[in-house]
């Protein structure tokens, strides 16, 4: 059914993968298939794009999303997980406790970068936080020989970052989903929970988990290289005054 992928706004980046860039604040999605489960990184910014989602990976697979994980607490990648029954949430430890305390937070945050008011409370009254906390690292097998790593890089862009790499397989090269610790759109985002001093390590710790011939998935923007990625760990340092 890889086929079809370009035809619901999809990009296919290797076998059973793609990822989706939502409109408006351009955050990326992310789906990987394996032969028993289905991965969809980040779930966009309101339970509408969630539900967008939902349709459309099950037309793309034929099936439903299995997991989810969600690369950092900020509204456009969390808000549409309700959307997605029964699926078994990951994130970075802490990022549980957090999200409940901190739905106004969310909600506020949302209106404010211009979500439509109803959209921004419904989606924060359904919100979904992860049930499953990733310390270090925790492997998820997809079946099919497909298998995922799910890696708390610690705080950088946000106060709980994951990233989750896709080994290469049937001729593709590795992916590294990077969240918002890589964007290409633009220049990277510094808000109040960012950890300035640690986000170039944390770039460091994705370019070794994806080596040089790995495509790594920014958060917002175009499919980067590992060149760029290096690039940006450099130029976050030089912004912040840290080695």
């Amino acid at each position: 059914m890889d086929a079809s992928w370009e035809d619901f706004g999809w990009e296919r980046l290797g076998h059973g993968v793609g990822r989706r860039r939502l409109p408006v604040w351009d955050a990326t999605a992310l789906l990987v298939a394996g032969a028993d489960g289905v991965l969809l990184c980040d779930t966009g910014a309101s339970l509408r794009e969630g539900v967008e989602l939902r349709t459309q990976a099950q037309a793309l697979l034929g099936r439903r999303v299995t997991h989810i994980a969600l690369s950092h607490p900020h509204f456009d990648h969390v808000l549409g997980t309700a959307a997605f029954a029964g699926v078994r949430v990951y994130g970075a430890a802490g990022t549980r406790d957090l999200m409940r305390r901190g739905a106004e937070e969310l909600y506020a945050d949302a209106v404010s970068q211009g979500l439509p008011e109803p959209d921004a409370a419904e989606s924060t009254d359904v919100l979904v936080a992860p049930g499953h906390e990733v310390s270090g690292e925790s492997a998820l097998d997809l079946g099919g020989g497909r298998k995922v790593l799910l890696v708390n890089v610690g705080a950088a862009h946000s106060g709980h970052d994951l990233a989750v790499l896709v080994p290469g397989s049937c001729g593709s090269p590795a992916l590294v989903f990077c969240g918002d610790l890589v964007e290409e759109a633009g220049e990277p985002q510094a808000g109040p929970d960012a950890r300035p001093a640690r986000w170039p390590g944390a770039l460091d710790r994705l370019l070794a988990l994806g080596g040089e011939d790995a495509l790594y998935v920014p958060g917002h923007g175009a499919v980067v290289d590992a060149a760029f990625v290096r690039a940006q760990r450099e130029a976050l340092a030089e912004r912040f005054g840290v080695s």
